[in-house]
Formats: C-alpha cells, sequence, structure tokens
C-alpha cells in the first residue's frame, strides 16, 4: 500500500507494534531509540532502495523499540505482515529475496557493532561519507552524529580535522 509522510512525520512510535515494513521509493527515513533522559540515538538510515521497520516487532508483534520518521518528504510502499507471508509462499524469489535481505542486514549490523568498537570517530565518520556520499547533504550534522555515536561537537572537530588536511 502507498504511503506518504512528509518531513518529521512519524511512521512508527516508540511502544506502538509495528504493522509495516515499508520499501522507501523516495526520500530518507531514520530509526531512532530514545534513552530515559529523552536523548535520542539513531539506529538507521534508510535511503531510496531500502526497507525499515522494527523487525522484532514486526515480525512478532511486540511493542516497539524505535520510532521511524521521515528525514524528507517521503513515498513508501507498506508491506503488512500476512501480505509478506503470502508472498513469501506464493513467490519463491520474493521468500529468497527476503532471506537475501536479512543476512545483509545482519552483517551490516555486525559491521556497525565492530566499527563501534574498533574505530576512531574519524574513521567512522569516513567510511559513512565514503559508502553514502550523499548523506551530509541531506541528513542533519546532530543525526549522523547520533548514528555515530559522538557528540554534535566531536563531529564538527573530525570534520574539520579533515577539511584542513584536503
Amino acid at each position: 500500500m502507498p504511503k506518504k509522510l512528509r518531513k518529521k512525520q512519524t511512521l512508527l512510535l516508540e511502544g506502538d507494534v509495528c504493522t509495516y515494513n515499508a520499501f522507501i521509493e523516495k526520500g530518507i527515513l531514520r530509526s531512532y531509540a530514545t534513552d530515559e533522559k529523552g536523548n535520542e540515538h539513531v539506529i538507521q538510515f534508510a535511503f531510496e532502495g531500502w526497507w525499515i521497520s522494527d523487525l522484532a516487532s514486526f515480525l512478532q508483534g511486540s511493542n516497539s523499540t524505535h520510532t521511524i520518521e521521515a528525514i524528507e518528504d517521503s513515498e513508501l510502499l507498506l508491506l503488512t505482515y500476512t501480505a509478506r507471508e503470502d508472498l513469501m509462499s506464493k513467490l519463491p524469489v520474493f521468500e529468497t529475496y527476503q532471506r537475501v535481505l536479512l543476512q545483509n542486514a545482519f552483517i551490516a549490523f555486525q559491521s556497525r557493532v565492530n566499527a563501534a568498537l574498533n574505530s576512531s570517530a574519524e574513521e567512522k565518520y569516513l567510511k559513512l561519507t565514503s559508502a553514502y556520499p550523499d548523506i551530509i547533504a541531506r541528513v542533519p550534522q546532530h543525526m549522523i552524529a547520533s548514528f555515530l555515536g559522538l557528540t554534535p561537537e566531536t563531529l564538527s572537530r573530525v570534520r574539520k580535522q579533515i577539511s584542513l588536511r584536503r
């Protein structure tokens, strides 16, 4: 089912059950968790051609631990759990596609955890901007800092150091 979101509009609120897996046709969304102090921690960005949901909530019917919000005006295709299961049972190629997506998501998750544990702030920033060159123009810096586990001030210092070397 098609869905349009305006910038800053939410697709999912923390605490609600995630009833859709969303495919992004246009725009960028982010998934974030809020800690007890009210600080937002960006878990994921999702660009055109990507899927986004709170997978645990979507698959288990549990309350979501994330909020999903549009960073830009966005156009989505929403897939319910029932529709997903139906497609997988009728189209083996769709089931293979979903399996490969999950495998790639897990690999990306492991890579992100390893980077968080073993990479400097500069290395994390350079890896992100190398993989997604237009992220700087499309995503606010405080969200990028949150995604990288940095303060906005630290990210600003890292960017300044990089620019002085170029």
